[in-house]
């Protein structure tokens, strides 16, 4: 009996270290899974197709260099003010992209999430009309959200009811294959179309790059990546223990690119210097062709990754996080200085269209206070500080040194913009709401925003913004309150009854989403997430 009673005893804690061992790895499987489908390989070099070996007689059209980074905040650039660490960290390249061509300083992202806006930008439509309305991650990345700590009261909420057979696996998640997107409708119009770095559009074969117009394609395909082995010498990193995200994406992300589809491999050296690298090598390859690059560097997204040369650089920023972070934005500036340093080498300077933006602002999970200042909010809100983007286009054949122009742009309006240079066609058998914002200033009437029941809407000077929790409506008089401290809801009604109208007739043309937004989650306005809750602090909750 007493053998008996000892295998039973042996069996259960088994059973149970068992249970033991997948909880606590359970959020690192897809990750692990990806590793046993497709493991990273070593590095292998990049043969980007060579153009003519000598640039044709006369005039030809434009190159266009699309720069979108990932999650910079509005005051990461010192043009706006300011710059990292209270402005220790200076931004001169990109800065230099708008002082020698127009600053757009009322630029706005397409959404404030990387996923749907992006989506806008490659098809210059909202990408709600076609379903695109969450940004594209795992379900298990929602449900380890969901099991966070929350904010104070504050707890996320998991749709666990909205999981059905019906929702795609995450490599279908994409823009579907019946857009258009500006890479096609320029190489229709005989562009070499490049594309370098993140994509988070679909990671299925028929939604990579390489099937949505690109030629080639060196991708990180998916939401982000690390940018050097977590023990690579040449490494300093800034983990985040108060955010889920961070700790996913340290269980689950490689240092891993694909090139045209292939095998993951590792890129050569920090991923930023790596893309670089390979954008100067695809300019040499085809500055006697007009070509189309799309370079997407993932910084300074999290994992925050530095050089330890670009840390040591800034020892007079005490604070770890901020100083990997700074030293991330450091590094970025520099070798976007590179990339256009090439242009003028290859002698296509004056004749190239070079576009820089971010995604949405800077995100409130870092635990970095101001990287959006002046302005409320972050990433995953539509306070400006979520949506507000930096949006600079140079172009020295055709637009001057130094202009300004502070009319309603932004990410919605690449397309349009970029096929008029290119002389490509626009879609004409569907809504198109970009527009050539070079032709002259944008006609529109309004900008909209959604994200489940979290919709904003701007029109003139005037913002409104809709929440269902908390169940609130927000108004802004933008032009006296840029930085929406004053809510005049209360006592502009009608004015509130009027946007909500157009909120809801902009709502009409929407398609269902694709697949639903798992989770809501907890975002303070004005502090990031490793602030300590306080009684009154104001609060969205963002759906994904």
């Amino acid at each position: 009996m007493k053998k008996r009673w000892l295998a039973l005893g042996l069996v259960a804690l088994i059973g149970a270290g068992g249970y033991w061992t997948f909880q606590e790895n359970k959020y690192r499987l897809p990750g692990l899974l990806q590793d046993w489908r497709d493991p990273v390989q070593d590095n292998r070099p990049v043969v980007w197709q060579q153009g003519p070996k000598t640039a044709p007689a006369g005039t030809r059209p434009p190159n266009i260099v699309l720069i979108v980074v990932d999650d910079m905040g509005w005051n990461d650039i010192s043009l706006n003010g300011g710059g990292v660490a209270g402005g220790i960290v200076k931004t001169p390249n990109i800065d230099a992209i708008a002082r020698q061509g127009m600053n757009f300083t009322t630029a706005y992202a397409a959404n404030a999430t990387c996923s749907p806006s992006r989506a806008a930008m490659m098809t210059g439509r909202y990408a709600t009309r076609f379903g695109f309305e969450y940004t594209a991650v795992p379900v298990q990345f929602s449900e380890n959200l969901a099991h966070g700590d929350g904010v104070g009261p504050l707890k996320a909420v998991f749709h666990k009811e909205l999981i059905t057979p019906d929702i795609p696996d995450y490599p279908d998640m994409g823009v579907p294959a019946s857009e258009v997107t500006i890479a096609e409708a320029v190489k229709a119009a005989g562009y070499h179309t490049i594309h370098i770095g993140k994509w988070h559009l679909g990671e299925a074969p028929r939604l990579q790059p390489q099937r949505q117009g690109f030629d080639e394609s060196l991708a990180v395909l998916g939401g982000a990546a690390k940018f050097l082995p977590d023990d690579d010498p040449d490494t300093v990193n800034a983990k985040l223990p108060w955010d889920p995200i961070d700790r996913f994406i340290w269980a689950n992300l490689r240092h891993a690119v694909t090139f045209n589809g292939s095998k993951r491999f590792h890129p050569k050296g920090h991923m930023t210097d790596y893309f670089a690298d390979e954008a100067i090598a695809a300019i040499e390859a085809n500055k006697n062709r007009p070509f189309f690059m799309y370079l997407a560097f993932n910084a300074p997204h999290t994992p925050l990754q530095a050089t330890k040369e670009d840390y040591a650089k800034l020892p007079q920023i005490k604070d770890h996080k901020t100083r990997v972070y700074g030293a991330m934005i450091a590094q970025l500036d520099r070798r976007i200085g590179d990339v256009m340093a090439k242009l003028k080498a290859a002698g296509i300077d004056d004749n190239t269209l070079v576009i820089f933006t971010s995604d949405n602002g800077g995100a409130w999970y870092n635990g970095i206070p101001n990287l959006n200042a002046p302005y409320r909010g972050w990433k995953a809100t539509f306070f400006e500080g979520g949506i507000r983007t930096p949006f600079f286009m140079r172009w020295p054949a055709k637009i001057a040194p130094g202009s300004t122009r502070a009319d309603m742009t932004g990410h919605i309006d690449i397309f349009s913009t970029i096929a008029a240079a290119a002389g490509a066609k626009v879609p004409t058998d569907r809504v198109v709401d970009s527009e050539n914002i070079l032709g002259g200033p944008a006609k529109r009437a309004a900008l909209f925003w959604r994200s489940g029941d979290y919709r904003a809407v701007r029109m003139g000077d005037w913002k409104l913004q809709v929440t269902k929790r908390p169940e609130k409506v927000r108004l802004y008089n933008l032009a006296a309150d840029p930085t929406e401290q004053q809510d005049l809801a209360a006592s502009d009604p009608a004015r509130v009854a009027q946007l909500r109208a157009m909120l809801e007739a902009q709502n009409k043309g929407m398609a269902k989403p694709i697949w639903p937004g798992l989770i809501e989650g907890p975002v303070r306005i004005d502090v990031p997430l490793n602030a300590p809750w306080k009684d009154g602090q104001d609060y969205i909750y963002w759906t994904n």
